[in-house]
């Protein structure tokens, strides 16, 4: 049987979404410029959003959109814009403008761009994924700066260092043994239930659920410490694990 040439899927990625809050061109400039110096491996090459519900009217949007990809980012859409010309500046810039999609939380930017696209499963659907958890997934070996790993159905178990820039996505729980510098993101198909346990953390970032958190915002007496992380009232939460 031939297989059809292309197909359109439901997927779920992990995006960051870009909040501006100023129309000054210097200042966002100097914002992005610091903000990649103390994580430069994970803000290299990132693909974001671009919220715009904050920006006043007067909006020079092909300065802002020149200096942002100027530092390295790939502009994948537009979300929070309401002013019907200023989407249509967007879109002649050759970007979608995203709608999104009500929340209950702020904290769920990490779904948006799934959200936005109405890709989101229903309650049913993600309790079937969720009985679908298969065996553990398991790494011996040490997770380099690049690779993604991705346990779907699954736990997944890392006995062994990952390197910052590596991203371990799981739709159970994490475990890692050894240090962490990588992005860690658990529940990725909705498991509210799902855990982050780690023996040495200094995570660039961890997820439960699409509740995330940066490196900045994890408190600093966890920081390379052994801790547990869990949705707790719908946020997140940490403990240690001694």
């Amino acid at each position: 049987m031939q297989k059809i040439p292309i197909e359109l899927k439901g997927s779920n990625f992990t995006l960051l979404v870009l909040y501006l809050n100023t129309n000054n061109i210097d200042l966002i400039s100097k914002s992005l410029y610091k903000k990649i110096q103390e994580y430069p491996q994970f803000f290299k090459n990132a693909p974001i959003i671009v919220n715009v519900s904050n920006l006043l009217n007067q909006v020079n949007w092909k300065k802002i959109q020149e200096v942002i990809i100027a530092h390295g980012f790939y502009i994948v859409g537009v979300s929070g814009c309401k002013d019907n010309y200023f989407k249509k500046v967007i879109i002649e810039s050759g970007l979608p403008v995203l709608l999104e999609a009500k929340k209950n939380n702020m904290n769920q930017d990490l779904n948006s761009f799934y959200n936005t696209c109405n890709l989101k499963k229903t309650k049913n659907e993600q309790r079937e994924r969720i009985k679908k958890i298969e065996k553990t997934h398991v790494i011996n070996t040490p997770v380099r700066s690049g690779q993604k790993i991705y346990a779907q159905y699954s736990d997944l178990v890392v006995i062994n260092n990952v390197s910052a820039g590596a991203e371990l996505v799981a739709d159970g729980n994490i475990h890692i043994y050894g240090s962490v510098r990588g992005r860690v993101l658990a529940g990725a198909n909705g498991d509210i239930t799902s855990k982050i346990f780690c023996t040495t953390l200094f995570a660039e970032l961890i997820s439960v659920s699409g509740q995330y958190w940066l490196s900045d915002q994890i408190p600093s007496h966890f920081v390379g410490k052994s801790a547990q992380i869990y949705l707790k009232n719908k946020f997140l939460t940490i403990n240690s694990l001694s």
